[in-house]
């Protein structure tokens, strides 16, 4: 058979899963090829792009708008289980599962629309989007997928790896010096609430001091006022702390009030560093919009 719509992979996929046990996305494309009897020649089709088989795109997708409704989990790297509200909604026994389906989640529809208070608003305005605005939200979606499953791998990776993420990071943004100089600096000191120092520009002009922790609580003031005692311990002037979770109001206001100079950057902000400065991602296709030159065509 042909290779089947991307709302027809869903339900299929999400009954793979029906066993409770974990499973890798290789696994469950595998035994979806089998299901839908797809030939060599149909799971080697590409995307418009031709970076990656059509089949591997739509099964991809699935997991994406599954673990967004919240019917599937990523318990570890590479792996999808699934959840009680997973096998709730195959008790429903739909007979697919579309974007319809998945507007029952509350989850999904911020996914899909944005903020609750924008879903009613985005669906009304579907129908009279332009193909840009429409292209441009889809790129959106893509974004905040992509932002979630940065910040996922973060959290399960080591903390070592979680400080050379750091490293590659302020060298991409242009601090450091070379990477050997950053990777000795980073998560060496461990004096004092410091977890390490990197040179502000190449030719280590400055120093800065780094707190980089994952963190799933929130973090409060103390933990940052910590870190603020150990830059005045060294008369150091300027320093980041940087976490996986986010930090309190009161922890925002109390940088802004410090004589030194201080950034916070919480899991959003480092994920969308990473994306902007090509860290752990790579460009799946790139889209150009183009338009008739007026200029070149008028004539005197």
């Amino acid at each position: 058979m042909a290779i089947p719509k991307f709302r027809y992979i869903i339900l299929p996929f999400l009954r793979q899963l029906s066993d409770e046990k974990e499973h890798t996305l290789k696994e469950i494309e595998g035994a979806l090829s089998a299901e839908f009897k797809l030939t060599e020649d149909e799971l080697v089709q590409r995307t418009p792009s031709g970076r990656m088989s059509i089949f591997s795109n739509r099964t991809g997708w699935a997991k994406t708008y599954l673990k967004k409704a919240g019917l599937v989990d990523a318990p570890k790297k590479s792996y999808v289980k699934i959840t009680k509200q997973g096998l709730k909604a195959l008790s429903q026994k739909p007979e697919v599962i579309d974007t319809h389906f998945l507007d029952q989640f509350s989850s999904f529809r911020e996914f899909q629309y944005g903020s609750e208070d924008q879903v009613t608003q985005e669906k009304e305005d579907v129908s009279e989007n332009t193909p840009e605005e429409s292209l441009e939200s889809s790129y959106q979606r893509i974004l905040k997928d992509l932002e979630a499953d940065l910040l996922s791998n973060l959290m399960n990776g080591s903390p070592a790896f979680f400080e050379q993420v750091v490293v590659d990071l302020l060298i991409g943004m242009g601090y450091g010096g070379s990477r050997k100089d950053a990777g000795q600096a980073l998560g060496k000191t461990g004096d004092e609430g410091i977890d390490g120092i990197i040179k502000e520009d190449k030719l280590g002009l400055d120093l800065i001091y780094l707190q980089a922790k994952r963190w799933k609580g929130t973090v409060g003031r103390p933990d940052v006022q910590g870190f603020v005692g150990a830059l005045t311990g060294k008369f150091a002037k300027k320093g980041i702390f940087i976490t996986t979770s986010n930090f309190t109001q009161e922890a925002l206001d109390y940088v802004k009030k410090l004589d030194c100079r201080v950034i916070l950057v919480d899991g959003s902000e480092l994920v969308r560093l990473m994306i902007e400065h090509d860290i752990g991602v790579s460009i799946l296709a790139t889209y150009q919009i183009k338009k008739v030159d007026s200029d070149y065509f008028f004539e005197e």
